[in-house]
């Protein structure tokens, strides 16, 4: 292979389990939904499983990501579900997808406002009354140390995210009840964070002296020393909200 492969080793793009997606599923579909927007939606994994399980629903994901929209797109080819799955390549900001029966959106907030209550009053918009939201949202499960937040992201600030009580304080003031709150287990980061690397690092070991290898280590480092800097200390929530009367 003469350039370094990406992300082969993940079927979903975040820290969730076969097991909890399954779960996710039949939680989701309790409700019946017959429509469902899914926000960032990447290649679409999840939404695509509750199609699966949802005869009677059809699909929108909306991505800027050219690439994993294709993938969303052969997924749902190869699996009977293209004329119920749909992949747009769109701005979730003022989107007019809405309002659906469940709208999805895991680690894609940021898509649809700068501040966490703007795009959870967003979501409120985008879900019918009797629908479901899935929000998958980082909070702190701890406040890191100025050495830690020095180590993470460009800029990371504590106020990047809330705890995990003011996520669902926040999540009721925008109109929701939380009808079950789960977060990702470490397990679930180190195989999301390995799985992400893994390729890659083998790539690299095989290939030390290719025209793309330093830059290629210097990226995979730089990413590793992030993640190892906020494992334990940023976690995922899954909540699923039920819009209030």
């Amino acid at each position: 292979m003469t350039t370094p492969p990406h992300r082969t080793r993940l079927t979903f793009h975040g820290p969730l389990s076969e097991t909890r997606a399954d779960a996710l599923v039949q939680r989701l579909i309790r409700h019946h939904p017959t429509t469902v927007l899914d926000i960032g939606c990447g290649s679409g994994e999840l939404m695509l499983r509750v199609l699966a399980t949802a005869p009677e629903a059809t699909g929108t994901g909306i991505d800027l990501d050219t690439d994993d929209l294709a993938r969303g797109r052969k997924a749902a080819a190869d699996r009977g579900l293209a004329s119920r799955a749909r992949f747009l390549e769109e701005s979730a900001t003022a989107t007019t997808r809405g309002p659906a029966d469940l709208v999805l959106c895991v680690g894609s907030s940021q898509a649809l406002g700068d501040r966490l209550p703007e795009a959870l009053a967003e979501l409120r918009r985008l879900v019918t009354d009797h629908g479901r939201v899935l929000l998958g949202e980082g909070f702190w499960q701890r406040t890191p140390t100025p050495g830690e937040l020095s180590r993470m992201w460009p800029d990371a600030s504590v106020t990047d995210h809330p705890d995990l009580a003011t996520l669902i304080d926040l999540a009721i003031e925008a109109g929701f009840r939380p009808e079950w709150t789960e977060t990702a287990s470490l397990d679930e980061w180190e195989a999301f964070e390995s799985g992400y690397l893994a390729d890659t690092e083998v790539w690299l070991a095989e290939n030390p002296r290719h025209p793309r290898a330093e830059e290629t280590r210097q990226r995979v480092d730089r990413h590793r020393a992030r993640w190892l800097a906020y494992r334990g200390v940023l976690g995922l929530a899954y909540l699923t909200l039920v819009p209030a009367a």
